[in-house]
């Protein structure tokens, strides 16, 4: 009952724009860190997402990372490499209380939604971000190529550019997809997916029925929307 499984993602927050090869640094070591505390699922970052969307390039890249720890490295042959050493469990337990105070205090002002509606999670993300970043330029966190170890000159790094017909093309395909389904069965669907909503039950079945007749995910949505609204940040910063 104590099994939990979750899955890591390397952090975005560490890319940088400058210097950006550092980046690929960055992610492995953080990918370690994950297999290291027994992830069962990893995603890496590539070392121009701080940039754009990644290259077919660097996403490889990030992908090798992977690869290179999982099957060359040995760590993964073990199921606790570090063998409870003390410092890292220390550190565990510290997480542990750090975040068992945030559940608390949630629990305190009546579950999530209730918290999420006073801003309370949004501006704890705000303030840690803006803590991070004043660290940052303060030079009180070392960000190698941006506060210490700056280069001059500047580094190219080639982005993914995305082409303008792309839209026109996917529009296309849309439209051939409406006019070929049985729009009947869609409608149908949908009306499973609203029926669920309402009474709060199992929209899952249903939307995989809707999937499964080439329902669009803008016609799924627009039923959460009809009977949901739209969320609105309270944006109390």
């Amino acid at each position: 009952s104590w099994l939990m499984r979750f899955h890591t993602q390397t952090a975005g927050c560490s890319l940088t724009a400058q210097q950006p090869y550092n980046n690929v640094v960055r992610t492995a070591f953080e990918a370690l860190a994950a297999v290291l505390g027994g992830t069962q699922s990893l995603h890496t970052n590539s070392l121009d997402e701080v940039l754009a969307l990644p290259t077919e390039e660097s996403a490889t890249i990030a992908l090798r990372t992977q690869q290179i720890i999982a099957e060359e490295t040995g760590v993964a042959n073990t199921i606790d490499p570090l063998g409870g050493s003390y410092f890292v469990e220390s550190l565990t337990n510290r997480m542990e209380e750090d975040a068992m105070e945030y559940i608390n205090k949630i629990d305190e002002m009546g579950g999530i939604i209730e918290a999420i509606e006073r801003g309370y999670p949004q501006n704890e993300i705000a303030k840690a971000a803006y803590h991070y970043q004043q660290q940052i330029d303060r030079e009180e966190k070392t960000m190698v190529g941006v506060n210490k170890y700056v280069m001059e000159e500047t580094i190219s790094i080639e982005t993914l550019k995305i082409s303008p017909d792309l839209e026109k093309i996917q529009i296309a395909r849309t439209r051939e997809v409406k006019e070929n389904r049985h729009n009947g069965k869609v409608n149908a669907c949908l009306d499973k997916i609203r029926s669920a909503c309402e009474r709060n039950g199992n929209v899952m079945p249903p939307i995989l029925d809707a999937v499964k007749e080439y329902a669009t995910l803008q016609e799924i949505c627009d039923v959460f929307r009809e009977v949901f609204g739209v969320y609105r940040d309270p944006g109390m910063f």
